[in-house]
């Protein structure tokens, strides 16, 4: 991420796009500080930066989040790297701050919930537990 994302306090924004990213799809939420609760907003294709600026375009974030996958003992592994990339392009590309969360068994999470769509359960999962990180 640039370094003036990077230092920015999360808790000066008010409206959030979340992601989790996957390879081949990437779950999708939306949800504001005000009301500290995401929706879910559903997936777009993995890599599909058109969808995501259409989403960026219709929800008009302040920032976004992503979700950063590691091992259940916090060590990073390959989709750790690949996460952290995915959001150094979505800061480049969109020119908002992203913040990452570990998102370790979000997608476990929705699946015990009963979620219809999964990838995007997980996000507003993971935008929930950043608006909890960062009251």
């Amino acid at each position: 991420m640039r370094p003036d994302v990077a230092s920015a306090d999360p808790a000066r924004f008010q409206s959030f796009l979340a992601f989790d990213f996957g390879l081949r799809r990437i779950g999708v939420a939306s949800g504001t500080r005000l009301l500290g609760s995401a929706e879910p907003r559903g997936t777009v294709k993995g890599g599909d930066f058109d969808a995501i600026a259409s989403l960026i375009k219709t929800w008009q974030p302040d920032a976004l989040v992503i979700g950063v996958p590691r091992h259940p003992d916090g060590a990073p592994h390959e989709m750790t790297t690949k996460a952290q990339n995915f959001g150094r392009r979505l800061s480049g590309r969109y020119h908002l701050p992203v913040f990452e969360v570990d998102e370790r068994y979000t997608s476990v999470e929705a699946e015990s919930q009963g979620a219809h769509d999964v990838d995007a359960a997980a996000a507003a999962l993971i935008l929930e537990q950043f608006f909890r990180e960062h009251p």
